[in-house]
């Protein structure tokens, strides 16, 4: 692809594998310089231009040591994508206290202290630009998916909140809110079912497309929003679903 983002910086959080290594490499094919952050940074982001850094979102000074390496060696900071996020499988019943705080600590938490330490940064930037991975699980009830759906909910309105609060620096955030994606995350959660096949095929079926969304389709969706062809959307959710939280389709006959 072109060079649309030409002399812009991101940090990509989860950055290793699925949504986040798919958007990294999407922003940095279009001219980004891009740093991932993640407990197992991708090796391919040690080449010139891209930094592949070791960060832990549930551990505040890990995430500023980070995101002030990344700005040092990129030259500051123009995009955030805070995509680093964990599951949970339950209902109410099934989860512990430990669980919620754990979950609830990296799925939202997670994104407060990335935005928080590279805010500086983007206040200084003449593009600036955060996009948060959200999920369907926001805004359509799920089984066996409350603990998940409640972080996710959560960072909904994250996002409407930190679109308001700095809109006047700005910064413009939004979110994308994916279906379920044919991920390794996703893959692992099918690989602990009683029969995986059947359960991927439920899945897809419950999507209106009949199939499951791709990374890229999620980083196509990012890169938008976090492009300066968006620089009119702010407090936006972008659904990239297969028409899951809006179509109510008959079943093929």
């Amino acid at each position: 692809m072109g060079g649309e983002l030409n002399g812009l910086t991101a940090v990509v959080t989860g950055g290793a594998s699925g949504i986040g290594l798919a958007t990294a490499r999407l922003l940095a094919s279009q001219g980004a310089l891009v740093a991932v952050l993640d407990l197992n940074p991708a090796a391919e982001f040690t080449a010139p231009g891209r930094a592949a850094l070791r960060a832990d979102v549930s551990d505040d000074a890990s995430v500023r040591l980070a995101v002030e390496t990344a700005a040092e060696r990129l030259g500051g900071i123009d995009i955030v994508v805070n995509n680093a996020g964990i599951g949970a499988i339950g209902t109410v019943a099934d989860n512990t206290d430990e669980q919620w705080h754990q979950v609830f600590d990296v799925n939202v938490v997670g994104m407060v202290r990335v935005t928080r330490a590279a805010l500086p940064y983007l206040r200084d930037s003449q593009h600036a630009a955060v996009v948060n991975t959200c999920s369907i699980a926001a805004t359509a009830g799920l089984p066996q998916r409350a603990l998940y759906s409640a972080t996710k909910g959560a960072v909904l309105s994250l996002t409407l909140a930190m679109a308001a609060d700095h809109i006047h620096d700005g910064i413009r955030v939004n979110c994308v809110n994916p279906g379920t994606a044919d991920t390794p995350w996703v893959g692992r959660l099918l690989d602990q079912a009683g029969d995986p096949a059947a359960e991927r095929a439920a899945l897809e079926a419950r999507q209106p497309m009949g199939r499951l969304v791709s990374a890229d389709e999620v980083a196509a969706g990012i890169v938008y929003l976090a492009s300066p062809a968006a620089a009119s959307v702010t407090g936006t959710a972008l659904a990239i679903d297969g028409g899951m939280a809006g179509l109510r389709i008959r079943p093929r006959p």
